[in-house]
């Protein structure tokens, strides 16, 4: 049988003796990456603090050489191969002086045959790494420069194009071996691939298994493929050495999303033996299910329709980064933390945005289990990226590697050929400074959807984020497929979200900043201000922080201080997203979907994420939640001066209901009472016209009731022009079950009430929050923290500000 032993131990790095930081043999962590070890060293500040990333250009122009030593007891093998998950990026592999090859690219695997370099006993590995900034800029000065949306040579180099920096990313651009690397030792032959295809017959589940075998020498094996208890057996004869195998499961059990059914996995295997011995094997868990993408044109454009076994999916999606900025550090407990995160939000559907990798094997299987839609990008991203060799032949072999090897997972249901990349050659002044040289065209047109067919063949591809669809169509029309909406937060009040009607939203966002623990993490200045020199640093958006006050300034009071600001600016990201999601689910079925930019952050920043990057809930987690509920009702304004209620139903059965919602003056008093009978069809919107009567008028509002689905609200004004009373309530704390309970009872109205436990413990969670009360009502909200409710005074600490704060207060 074939061996695999990782190389994970007794690693040093080496660095350039006259960098500004001299490092000679240091100790690496593998997989892991240079800044991480020179962090554990305390040879540099933590990047993540103030502005110490600032200190740090020097790491990614300089070349490092990282070494270990092993013992090799049986070198008498057919096959010794050096096998690399994931070299970062520019590398030369050497074993006892004899060089096994060069690498060129973050996102591939690569084998290296080591039978000849390896000996009996001790071995010495060297892995030599090239700056990415030195390789990447001869590049760039032998192809000619090429637009890029950041003054940075990632398009030149097969490296994720965020470790240069993004408008929510540091630029850590460092060198390492971030994924496993193993010893791999075998007999007469091994398995080189299997790429697995799923369909679905009459309700039989049939898989084709492709099977590629290296062999050491001409011979006869036999090839077993199975799923579960079924199986099927094809002899390989001498010089043959790949096989199509079809494995019938007899009544499968479809796979669904989440919110759709159940998830169930079947084990597949594939073994090669020589007689009775097993030679190699090959495990993975595939899942039946059919995914289609409806793009056909109709009357008024073209669909961006996701089907999943035949049925439409309105996607209630999120934008997926890289979890941390450092690699290394995104452990199998916190992708799972995330992707739970991101179910209890309703979110359905990740989009793995292009700037970044392709994800991980325990991000894949996790979706497979949690029943998560993916939708994966090819590592390309607001940049134009040359095709001139050698980047076409690595672009080739990444995504034969990635298309095969995640093959497996039924999460997985789209391809795209890259992020805003079509957009920027039509819109981002590209051409002129292009003239003939290539962007990137020959990928997402030509290659890439050539090899999805090839190498995968199950599911659809799309060229771009977004795309309409067609060459001679603008990329971002809305009428067309995919958009991304970014006008609203670089230019206008995010009210104008209602002013578009698109078929499909990729990405949209809103910025705020992290949560009060993060902040006192990433920032030491004191006094917090808004505008001092650390939270700036941790401000990448081109105008950031005015666009931030330009919210402000349209929607609420003005601040009196950071606590303030803070509140103010997470409150204004909240209701811009939901006011968005809400609104494109009202156009259903013409619009099919939304992805919010962005689920999580790669380190504590000022940004669109809905969970920052210390991992803490934003006031835009629970939006989201609200707004991607099952069960939906929001009041939508028609256009002309009237006003609509929708109601919004994501389930597979009838919604019938009865909302009751009141028109109250500024005090909270009700004027009007009006019931509402809804029967919603499955997985159906439906339209209510109000009376002119209905509708609030200077300084009166909307609200529903304490219904079993998020609360609607509507006002005539904006938080800045009500005369809210101000905040009267009466807070009472209880210690519970491993925390405090919170009731408040409002005796006026409170207007987006929310608690933030993160002040007194950075652990503390709390259940709920952007909840609005009329005089009389009281919510409870439940914080789970051992240590806030082991003491009075931080249990106290609950029910006054700044921990408990409202709009009016």
């Amino acid at each position: 049988m074939s061996a695999k032993r990782t190389l994970h131990e007794g690693w040093t790095v080496t660095g350039d003796p006259d960098a500004p930081v001299p490092v000679d043999g240091i100790l690496a962590s593998v997989p892991g990456e240079v800044v991480t070890d020179l962090l554990a060293a305390d040879l540099i500040a933590d990047p993540y603090v103030d502005d110490a990333e600032r200190e740090l250009a020097w790491v990614g122009r300089t070349d490092w050489t990282y070494r270990t030593a092993f013992t090799v007891d049986d070198a008498d093998r057919d096959g010794v191969d050096l096998v690399f998950d994931g070299l970062d990026t520019v590398a030369r592999v050497s074993l006892n002086g004899v060089v096994l090859g060069e690498t060129a690219n973050m996102h591939r695997r690569y084998r290296f045959d080591a039978r000849e370099a390896v000996r009996h006993g001790a071995n010495e590995l060297e892995v030599a790494f090239t700056s990415p900034y030195t390789y990447a800029e001869a590049q760039r000065d032998r192809l000619g420069d090429r637009p890029n949306a950041y003054p940075e040579p990632g398009n030149f180099i097969r490296k994720a194009a965020c470790n240069f920096g993004w408008d929510w990313g540091p630029n850590l651009a460092g060198v390492g071996i971030w994924r496993p690397v193993r010893l791999e030792t075998w007999r007469t032959a091994r398995i080189d691939e299997v790429v697995p295809r799923t369909a679905l017959e009459d309700g039989t589940g049939v898989v084709a298994f492709s099977v590629r075998l290296q062999k050491a020498a001409d011979a006869d094996v036999d090839l077993v493929c199975s799923v579960g208890p079924h199986q099927t057996t094809v002899r390989l004869n001498a010089g043959a050495e790949t096989a199509d195998v079809r494995v019938e499961v007899p009544d499968a059990r479809l796979w669904w999303p989440h919110d759709r059914g159940a998830q169930p996995l079947y084990d597949a295997a594939v073994t090669v033996r020589d007689g009775a011995e097993d030679l190699d094997s090959w495990t993975g868990r595939i899942g039946f299910r059919t995914a289609e993408l409806d793009t056909a044109p109709d009357a008024e454009g073209r669909p961006y329709t996701l089907r999943i076994n035949g049925e439409p999916v309105w996607v209630k999606g999120v934008n997926w980064i890289p979890d941390e900025a450092l690699f290394s550090r995104i452990d199998p407990d916190r992708v799972e933390r995330r992707l739970r995160q991101a179910i209890k939000a309703g979110v359905n559907y990740i989009r793995v945005w292009g700037g970044g990798v392709y994800e991980s094997e325990d991000f894949y299987r996790r979706c497979d289990e949690l029943g998560l839609l993916v939708g994966q990008d090819f590592p390309f991203a607001c940049a134009a990226y040359p095709e001139e060799e050698p980047f076409w032949s690595e672009v080739e072999a990444e995504a034969r590697d990635n298309l095969a090897r995640l093959a497996p997972h039924p999460s997985l249901v789209t391809w795209t050929g890259n992020n805003e990349n079509i957009w920027g050659w039509h819109d981002w002044d590209w051409r002129q400074d292009l003239g003939d040289r290539t962007w990137g065209a020959g990928y997402y047109h030509d290659l890439l959807p050539k090899l999805v067919a090839e190498v995968d063949g199950t599911r659809p591809y799309w060229p771009g984020s977004p795309y309409s669809g067609a060459t001679e169509l603008h990329p971002n029309e809305q009428a067309h497929a995919s958009v991304h909406i970014w006008d609203v937060w670089n230019n206008d009040d995010y009210t104008r979200y209602r002013d578009w009607r698109p078929r499909f939203v990729a990405e949209f966002g809103y910025q705020a900043p992290p949560t009060w623990a993060t902040v006192r993490r990433m920032v030491t200045d004191e006094p917090f201000q808004a505008d001092s020199a650390a939270m700036l640093w941790h401000q990448k958006a081109a105008d950031g922080q005015d666009k931030l006050q330009r919210g402000l300034d349209a929607h609420l009071p003005p601040v009196r201080d950071f606590d303030d600001w803070l509140y103010f600016t997470q409150v204004n990201q909240a209701r811009a997203i939901r006011l968005g999601i809400e609104h494109f689910r009202s156009l259903q079925p013409y619009c099919t979907g939304s992805v919010v930019w962005q689920l999580n952050d790669c380190w504590p920043v000022t940004s669109w994420a809905a969970i920052d990057g210390e991992e803490r809930l934003k006031p835009l987690w629970y939006a989201l939640r609200d707004a991607y509920a099952k069960h939906s009702v929001s009041f939508q304004p028609d256009g002309d001066g009237g006003l609509n209620l929708v109601a919004v139903n994501d389930t597979a059965y009838p919604w019938h209901a009865v909302v009751g919602f009141w028109k109250c003056d500024v005090e909270g008093r009700i004027l009007a009472r009006a019931l509402v009978t809804l029967h919603v069809d499955p997985r159906d919107a439906l339209t209510l016209e109000l009376e002119q009567g209905a509708i609030p008028v200077d300084g009166e509002f909307l609200i529903t009731g304490p219904e079993d689905f998020p609360r609607a609200t509507w006002f005539s004004k904006e938080d800045k022009d009500m005369d809210w009373p101000e905040a009267r309530f009466e807070a009472v704390a209880e210690v519970v079950d491993g925390g405090v309970a919170l009731t408040v009872t409002a005796a006026t109205v409170l207007r987006d009430l929310c608690v933030f436990p993160d002040r007194l413990d950075p652990d503390a969670v709390v259940d709920k929050a952007l909840v609005t009360l009329l005089p009389g009502e009281r919510a409870t909200f439940t914080v789970t923290s051992e240590a806030i409710a082991a003491s009075p005074d931080l249990t106290l600490a609950l029910t006054r500000r700044p921990v408990l704060r409202a709009v009016n207060d």
